[in-house]
């Protein structure tokens, strides 16, 4: 395979296993904005904030559950993922994710990778597994290894995001979104998984959701921002499902953008489930970085954002 050709390749399993997990598990908030502060100090808080503060706090507690997600952008790619997901001390998973079209999955075809891979997340990287195939195009190794620090160091500002996104990730974060949003609603009551769910919904402003949601610098976000115009996104509808216990057991988030409409679905079960995750064996395992000086490229750009989503 010609290095350019392993180096796309690697550079879009990169991006959409980042993507998958940050669609599975929801990107971070900051508080939201909705309560009012009364002038005897009391603050009054609406009784949907106050259903939504509460499930944001008891998903949180239950710190991991079973995953089942799809996602797709325009195009570009779609995907569908399974696993389990544990967010209690930094970001750590185990996911199957298979690629059921667009250009990623028609590019992967092409070089030999197979549609599915099997991804580890860990607090300071993850982990992808593409098979028997791959691995013989990667001098015997079956796990490529992606530093957080090495998807912000290649990314740019889109990079040093998603890196934040990755690490901070859990699923009560699109609950938190809509707080912050000050736009919700309730819709009604619906069965998810065979039990009783409400549902909510709002709608949230990306840009300025980044810049509350993020640790970046005022030049790292003024660049994500520039991206986000670039990427045509501005908007995002926020659907959530909250079952008796309080806690989120649906969500979906839909955006337009210059490459399609995005949209993305993740199911919760079994909050609490055991989840144990190690890095592969270091024999097994060939860092990204050291692929990309292998190929005589350091990787710049806006690789880490999404390189299939900047193909054409």
């Amino acid at each position: 395979m010609k290095s350019t050709t392993v180096r796309r390749t690697a550079l879009c399993i990169a991006a959409a296993a980042a993507l998958t997990s940050v669609a599975a598990c929801g990107s971070s908030s900051g508080s939201g904005k909705s309560d009012k502060a009364a002038g005897d100090g009391t603050i009054h808080v609406s009784p949907i904030a106050a259903v939504l503060r509460t499930a944001a706090q008891s998903t949180d507690k239950a710190s991991s559950a079973k995953v089942r997600s799809t996602m797709s952008i325009g195009d570009v790619m779609s995907a569908s993922s399974t696993g389990s997901l544990h967010w209690g001390d930094g970001l750590r998973g185990d996911l199957t994710i298979t690629y059921t079209g667009g250009q990623l999955a028609e590019a992967m075809r092409k070089s030999g990778a197979a549609p599915s891979m099997h991804a580890r997340y860990l607090p300071d990287a993850y982990y992808v597994n593409m098979g028997d195939a791959s691995a013989q195009r990667m001098g015997g190794k079956h796990w490529l290894k992606y530093s957080y620090d090495d998807l912000a160091k290649f990314g740019g500002a889109s990079g040093s995001y998603m890196k934040d996104q990755i690490q901070t990730s859990t699923p009560n974060s699109s609950v938190q979104m809509l707080l912050a949003s000050g736009d919700v609603k309730k819709v009604g009551e619906a069965s998810v998984s065979g039990a009783r769910a409400t549902h909510y919904s709002g709608t949230v402003n990306v840009a300025d959701l980044a810049g509350k949601s993020s640790n970046l610098t005022a030049e790292q976000m003024s660049a994500l921002k520039a991206q986000l115009d670039t990427a045509g996104i501005t908007t995002e509808t926020i659907d959530v499902w909250i079952n008796d216990q309080n806690l989120l057991v649906k969500k979906s988030e839909k955006a337009h953008t210059a490459k399609g409409e995005l949209t993305n679905t993740a199911s919760y079960s079994d909050y609490g489930v055991q989840v144990s995750v190690e890095a592969p064996p270091a024999g097994d395992t060939r860092d990204f970085k050291d692929l990309l000086k292998s190929l005589g490229t350091s990787g710049t750009g806006n690789a880490a954002s999404g390189g299939p989503v900047s193909a054409s």
